[in-house]
Parts: structure tokens; C-alpha cells; sequence
């Protein structure tokens, strides 16, 4: 059946009492400051939006920005970028439990969503044809529920549709979490965790990738991803995109 425009309006203003009912009844809430979402707010509210300690690094003004100085010498990546900065105790770092612990991961869709619609209008993700989420280990799978990286990386491929979601990389191995570890600890922690699956070579060859995470300290879980992939598929190019960038304490 064919929608006309009265059908259309009347079904725009059912949705618009649907959503003021279920704001009167379980009202949304900002999650950086927890206030009560105004209208047309989504996730966050409009000043912690604008406030977002942002990172800036898929700025031109960075020729080697401190993401890319990170991975230098440890795996060979194209480029690498994060939305804001992850500061331990800082009110956005609430953004990140609530996508990993707190059953909230399409905020991390949303923002990367958004993300990923600012570095395509500038030709950030140029030649970049796929986008593979680090793997959640099958017993962390099953606490969960989702792979919040899997969500972050479709935000990328709803902002641009050109870009294909391919899970390429899997664990073989679960690892104990990476909280509280210093960098040597975190790459101990995760050797031996991440194997390529069985079609990333035909899926990969000879494109570009991107790679992605929710939040990157020391980097040890993408190198460990990206060093596996890089071994098994000829002709790969890596980049790398996270929500957050961060540093040890």
C-alpha cells in the first residue's frame, strides 16, 4: 500500500506521542551528565556534545598524530584516528562503560555513525573498502550478549555504504581483561589470542581495511589483530579507528 502524505504526517505524529509518552514514563537521560534528554537529543545532550574533549586527529594540522606515533614500528598502518580523548575518571569516560557493560552499544553505533560521516566529507576513509571490528572471545560473547566493536563498525558502514562489514579476524583464545595492566602486560596478554578466519585472504586481498576498537591505550589488541591479518592476507593495507584514544594512568 502506497503511503500518502496525510497517512505519512499521521504516522510521524503517532511516533512523536509514542516517544513523549516513553519520556514521561522512563525519561532518556544525557550519558555524560545524566540530565533528561531535551527534543531532537539523542544519546547525549547538546552541550556535552559540544564539550566532547575531541581529539582532532584526523585534522591535516596532524602529520603524525600521537595515534599514528603509537602503532609506529610495531605494525605498518596507513593511517589511525580516535573521536575524543578517554581520560579515567573523566565524565565522558562514562560513554565507553555504558557501550561495553552497561547494555547500551548503539550509543557507540551512533557516535561512530557520526564519526564516520565527518572523516568522509574530508576523504579521511578514501580508498578504504571494508571495516573489520576486533573479535569478542566466545565465553565474553555469551556475558555480554553483543561484540560492542562489531556495532562501532557498522556506525562506519551506515554513514558509508560503499564500506562492507567483514569479521575477519576471530579469538581463539580468551584473555584476562586488560584493566589495570601496563603496556608489556597488555602485549603478553594478548599474543596468541587472535587468528585471521578462513576466508579473510579471499575476502581481503589487496584492499584496504579498517580496523576497529572502542578504546585504545597501549594498542597491544589491534597490533595483535592487525599482525595477524597482515600475515595471512597478501596486499593488505591497515588503518585504524577507535571511539576513544587513551593513556595509562
Amino acid at each position: 500500500m502506497t503511503m500518502t502524505p496525510v497517512m505519512m504526517s499521521l504516522l510521524t505524529t503517532i511516533r512523536q506521542w509514542i516517544d513523549a509518552m516513553t519520556d514521561v514514563i522512563a525519561p532518556r537521560r544525557c550519558a555524560v551528565c545524566h540530565r533528561v534528554l531535551g527534543h531532537g537529543e539523542q544519546w547525549l545532550c547538546r552541550a556535552c556534545l559540544e564539550q566532547m574533549p575531541l581529539t582532532g586527529y584526523h585534522s591535516r594540522e596532524f602529520k603524525f598524530n600521537p595515534m599514528e606515533q603509537l602503532f609506529a614500528g610495531r605494525v605498518p598502518i596507513e593511517r589511525a584516528t580516535a573521536l575524543f580523548h578517554y581520560r579515567r575518571g573523566d565524565p565522558y569516560a562514562s560513554i565507553l562503560h555504558d557501550i561495553k557493560y552497561r547494555h547500551t552499544p548503539l550509543l557507540g553505533t551512533w557516535l561512530m555513525e557520526r564519526y564516520a560521516r565527518q572523516l568522509q566529507q574530508i576523504g579521511w576513509l578514501d580508498g578504504i573498502t571494508a571495516v573489520v571490528p576486533v573479535p569478542l572471545h566466545r565465553s565474553k560473547l555469551a556475558s555480554r550478549g553483543y561484540n560492542q566493536a562489531l556495532l562501532l563498525a557498522r556506525g562506519v558502514a551506515q554513514a558509508v555504504p560503499d564500506i562492507e562489514v567483514i569479521e575477519a579476524v576471530k579469538a581463539i583464545r580468551a584473555h584476562a581483561t586488560q584493566t589495570h595492566k601496563n603496556a608489556i602486560e597488555r602485549q603478553k596478554n594478548v599474543q596468541g589470542c587472535f587468528a585471521p578466519t578462513d576466508d579473510a585472504a579471499t575476502r581481503l586481498a589487496d584492499r584496504h581495511i579498517l580496523l576497529v576498537d572502542d578504546v585504545v591505550t597501549t594498542g597491544s589488541t589491534l597490533e595483535a589483530c592487525a599482525q595477524v591479518l597482515l600475515e595471512a592476507v597478501p596486499g593488505l593495507k591497515i588503518s585504524i579507528i577507535s571511539l576513544a584514544g587513551a593513556t595509562l594512568d
